[in-house]
């Protein structure tokens, strides 16, 4: 998977880096506020692909003694810094240049110029826009895109998706915006094409930094895993009780999953020690991203007593 968000994040990469070019080239050979907001946005995009790569490099390391399950949260951390990137960076500036550009607007020159600008910038948008849409599609399966965005475990891939996706809305309302400033000769349109600029990748900020945040915090894995690894412990004879299963994902790859049982009177030390052992096997061969398992021998009424004591 991580391969898969490599291949879209550096599609995206040197399409925004291209874009960002021709966007401030274009923005101060004509004048225009959308312009600019636009090269902004490209250059905040850059910006923010390059900390999504340094996050997928990050969180490659091995465990450690100092990080015993790995640094493969740190992905999460870079995609919620991407969000606030977006928010504090593209989203502010694009408002104030919007702003500036209403109260004292200017009349646009050579807008010749913007349109071919604009016109190679969808072109090259677009086809990030498709290597990004393929590789989330790729990993989503049967499910819906809000309830996979919601379900996904790798940032990385929808992070990119919802970048490119506001990349384009942005350069149709850029377009908007100066073509109406050319046909009215008011080049208010201008300004407030960059405001609605500013206004879309401010909601894309805040909906990745709510996509991601319950992954940064510690997100359980898929119910159907979830699932599974209660059947699996319920089928065995030599567990009578069930009384816990938690899991947490440690990075899109990486799922911790906590068991606590009671095991039956019958077996012995060694009896214990084998279940324990093969129940590790199974659990594991459930799915490829199921790394540490731990199981926790318990009486059901210890354990009911120790939630209660724990919500007080």
């Amino acid at each position: 998977m991580a391969g898969s968000s490599r291949k879209a994040i550096y599609a995206a990469l040197i399409g925004n880096g291209l874009i960002a070019v021709t966007k401030f080239g274009a923005a101060a050979f004509t004048g225009s506020a959308a312009m600019l907001s636009e090269g902004i946005h490209s250059l905040v995009d850059t910006g923010n692909q390059v900390l999504l790569l340094l996050g997928l490099k990050r969180a490659a390391r091995p465990a450690s003694e100092e990080f015993p399950f790995g640094h493969g949260k740190e992905v999460y951390f870079w995609s919620f810094s991407v969000a606030i990137l977006i928010f504090a960076l593209g989203a502010g500036i694009s408002l104030w240049q919007g702003y500036i550009h209403i109260v004292d607007p200017a009349p646009l020159e050579n807008v010749v110029v913007n349109y071919i600008v604009l016109g190679l910038a969808i072109l090259f948008e677009a086809g990030a826009f498709t290597v990004a849409y393929r590789e989330f599609a790729s990993h989503k399966g049967q499910l819906g895109f809000l309830e996979a965005v919601k379900r996904g475990k790798d940032p990385s891939l929808f992070v990119v998706l919802f970048e490119d996706g506001a990349a384009m809305l942005g350069l149709l309302v850029a377009l908007g915006g100066i073509a109406l400033a050319e046909v009215t000769g008011n080049p208010v349109f201008d300004g407030a094409a960059s405001l609605v600029i500013g206004l879309i990748l401010a909601g894309t900020a805040v909906w990745l930094a709510y996509e991601t945040q319950a992954l940064l915090i510690g997100e359980s894995a898929s119910t159907w895993i979830v699932t599974d690894i209660r059947r699996l412990l319920v089928r065995h004879e030599g567990i009578t009780t069930v009384n816990e299963v938690a899991t947490l994902h440690m990075g899109p790859e990486f799922i911790l999953v906590t068991i606590s049982v009671d095991f039956a009177d019958a077996l012995d030390s060694n009896g214990v020690e084998t279940l324990v052992a093969q129940l590790t096997r199974e659990i594991k061969a459930i799915d490829a991203s199921v790394r540490r398992v731990f199981i926790e021998a318990e009486k059901r009424a210890d354990h009911r007593r120790e939630m209660a004591e724990a919500a007080n």
